[in-house]
């Protein structure tokens, strides 16, 4: 099939699928699964095939590098144990759990253990599916968790496929150096692109060019890990390191039109490639159905049950035990601030969910062996990932929020105190420069008294918003909205008006442009803002 007609059929599953989960309240990958598996039946889709090496060098990257850069740094550090403990030992006794069943259901030691690393890790972006179930805590450490296991995954995944097809050789000596040179090498590499990307990213923005700083930020992941994996060092964990620092330095480099930018471009790449990456696992699971025969498909449908159940309780048992070790080892006052109960950890066992990493992780298995031979069960090992990813987002989905209520989670407040907090201090810190910016810029009096009417009256409304205690607080954040919905309905009757004058040619279509971005602006800035969880 050529290549724009499966990119068009691939943006339409995409975009049906969307709809329809938003339709049935469905969770948006089941959607677009089951379209993937749809599409299999159009004739010629089945035979398109993507290279192994695409998806883990095109979808990683922009995947990892977002989740990294908007993850809370300061929450990693307090809980930095816990999650290398999650993210490391833990993805190793998965992988050796899962191979050991996978090789009791009859798959041999190499398939097995390739599919214990593909269904090891748990998925950054699959935890937004929940995130408003949990307290922040615990979404944070369940994301930190994914963004960390992916590295060791892929050592498992890169050792259990290299020996497969026969260009690897296992030996105390060759892993161990293995091992430090991805996670060493990782973390150089994604340390040496974020120190480049930054002074890069200084120099654009003395430029004063827009376009090129968004350009370097999406070059930034790219180069982290085509830097380490021209070292043989771990790409993942590079990009992962750059960025978390670029989550650092980020805020105080480029101009706000480049993080407009950058959001909106990241936002849109996400939902692209996560989606993609669904839809064409469907795919696949639909012709590795076509090419198992009765009895291997039967026996696949019970390794994906046997390994989903697996999962979740292996995860249980070490959460478990992890817990009661750090407990005897360390008992600071601290440390006992930030224990959590057994039910909490039940809500977390349950909330590990596979995804987008799992996928690319199977859909990367190579055809053949060094041998010239087809690889083993690679069918299978796609089928079962599938199933794995699906049940977790099916039924653990729907379990999770029956569970988080039965735990009884403490309901976290510290991220509307935190924004409150921004909020307020921002404006504050305003308030008080605005006499000596005035001078400095020679502005009428006239214009800074209206401008610190309207920030004394901006602060009045935000103090108002964290109290709600008050008959006149209450009055003022209900004139507050209320202003803001006359602003935003006005801004409609604006932009239909010039809209009228370029239809009556009145106006140039250049001209409806400039005006309608203005108002773009305006409404953005309007709109209410995002829930901080």
């Amino acid at each position: 099939m050529a290549a724009l007609e499966f990119v068009v059929l691939l943006a339409g599953a995409l975009l049906v699928s969307g709809a329809l989960a938003h339709r049935f309240k469905v969770a948006a990958p089941v959607m677009q699964l089951a379209a993937g598996v749809l599409l299999g039946f159009v004739p010629a889709l089945p035979e398109t095939e993507l290279p192994p090496e695409v998806l883990l060098l095109v979808f990683l990257p922009v995947l990892l590098y977002w989740e990294s850069v908007t993850t809370s740094l300061r929450a990693i550090r307090r809980d930095l144990r816990g999650i290398v403990l999650t993210g490391t030992l833990l993805v190793a006794v998965t992988a050796w759990s899962v191979a050991v069943l996978g090789h009791a259901l009859g798959l041999p030691w190499g398939p097995a253990w390739v599919l214990g690393a593909a269904v090891a890790p748990t998925d950054a972006t699959a935890v937004g599916v929940v995130s408003r179930l949990l307290p922040r805590r615990n979404v944070t450490l369940l994301r930190a968790e994914s963004l960390i296991n992916d590295g060791a995954a892929l050592v498992i995944y890169s050792l259990a496929v290299g020996v497969t097809v026969g260009s690897e050789h296992l030996s105390v000596a060759h892993v161990s150096g293995l091992v430090a040179l991805s996670y060493g090498g990782g973390i150089a590499a994604g340390a040496a692109t974020a120190w480049l990307g930054i002074r890069l990213r200084r120099f654009v923005h003395r430029l004063g060019e827009t376009m090129l700083d968004s350009l370097t930020i999406i070059l930034i992941p790219f180069s982290a890990y085509l830097l380490a994996e021209q070292v043989e060092a771990s790409g993942v964990l590079a990009v992962v390191v750059c960025g978390l620092i670029m989550s650092q330095a980020g805020p105080s480099l480029g101009r706000a039109e480049a993080r407009r930018q950058t959001v909106a471009f990241w936002s849109l790449a996400m939902y692209l490639l996560n989606g993609a990456l669904f839809v064409l696992v469907g795919l696949e699971a639909q012709a590795a159905v076509r090419e198992l025969p009765g009895a291997a498909l039967t026996d696949a449908l019970w390794m994906v049950a046997a390994i989903s159940c697996a999962l979740v309780v292996v995860r249980f048992l070490f959460l478990s035990a992890a817990v009661y070790t750090i407990r005897a080892l360390d008992r600071r006052p601290q440390q006992r601030e930030r224990r959590m109960g057994h039910r909490a950890r039940v809500v977390s066992a349950l909330a590990g969910f596979r995804g987008a990493v799992s996928l690319a992780l199977a859909l990367s298995v190579p055809y053949t062996l060094d041998a010239g031979g087809p690889f083993p069960d690679r069918d299978t090992i796609v089928f079962v990932t599938a199933g794995v990813v699906v049940t977790t987002l099916v039924v653990q989905v729907l379990v999770l929020p029956s569970v988080a209520r039965w735990a009884q989670l403490p309901h976290d407040k510290s991220a509307d105190r935190e924004l409150a907090l921004a909020r307020t201090a921002a404006s504050e810190a305003a308030l008080h420069a605005l006499p000596t910016v005035a001078a400095d810029l020679a502005a009428a009096p006239e214009v800074t008294e209206r401008l610190r009417v309207e920030y004394e009256t901006h602060l009045h409304t935000l103090r108002a918003t964290e109290t709600m205690s008050t008959p006149d607080a209450d009055s003022l954040v209900r004139h507050h909205e209320q202003d803001t919905a006359l602003r935003l309905a006005l801004l409609e009757h604006k932009r239909s008006t010039v809209i009228g004058l370029r239809d009556a040619r009145r106006i140039d279509d250049a001209v409806l442009q400039m005006v309608q971005a203005q108002l773009d602006v305006e409404e953005v800035r309007l709109a209410p803002a995002p829930d901080p969880e």
